[in-house]
């Protein structure tokens, strides 16, 4: 077998241009396609949620929390159920409000501390401060993406966040059912 004198160096020369057509390839997809960590999450596609709420209602180990009466100019955006692992089941509804702001509701028997860290992404728990919703204080959370409301009872971990205003928050608190 006759060896090709060049075929070293032509090894190197073609790894180096694959490099710089992949290069190209990555740079023209980072250009094109929005990649902007920081923006709001709002969706503009509605979608239902009373038939996850039902299911994650039969299936989850606590009560679980759905809002009622919220009128027809809030958006549901998305929902998540999670119950394979029983002691860290989660549920999420994320809506859109009247005002086009995120407002969603967050939900766990897990870790609450690290659940608040990931749903609020690294808020932090403003001392002292506490907004009551149905005359229950909830404590607040800043510093994330989202403001925060959290309520923790029987091992059940609820959070209500978005970008929207204080008030709001309160409000579609107030409207959460089990």
């Amino acid at each position: 077998m006759a060896a090709d004198k060049r075929g070293g160096n032509k090894t190197v020369r073609d790894l180096i241009l694959s490099m710089l057509v992949l290069g190209v390839a990555v740079y023209l997809i980072y250009l094109f396609i929005p990649h902007d960590s920081k923006a709001t999450p709002v969706k503009t596609e509605s979608v239902g949620y009373t038939v996850e709420l039902q299911q994650a209602r039969r299936d989850a180990p606590y009560p679980v929390a759905g809002p009622t009466g919220l009128g027809s100019k809030w958006s549901a955006t998305s929902v998540t159920y999670s119950g394979s692992d029983r002691k860290n089941v989660t549920w999420h509804i994320g809506f859109v409000d009247p005002d086009q702001q995120y407002v969603a509701l967050e939900q766990t028997n897990g870790d609450a501390a690290e659940f608040i860290t990931q749903v609020t992404i690294n808020g932090h728990r403003d001392a002292g401060r506490t907004l009551p919703v149905d005359g229950v204080a909830w404590q607040y959370y800043t510093g994330g993406r989202y403001d925060a409301l959290v309520h923790e009872e029987g091992g059940v971990t609820t959070v209500v966040l978005g970008t929207a205003p204080d008030a709001q928050l309160q409000r579609f608190a107030a409207t959460l059912t089990s």
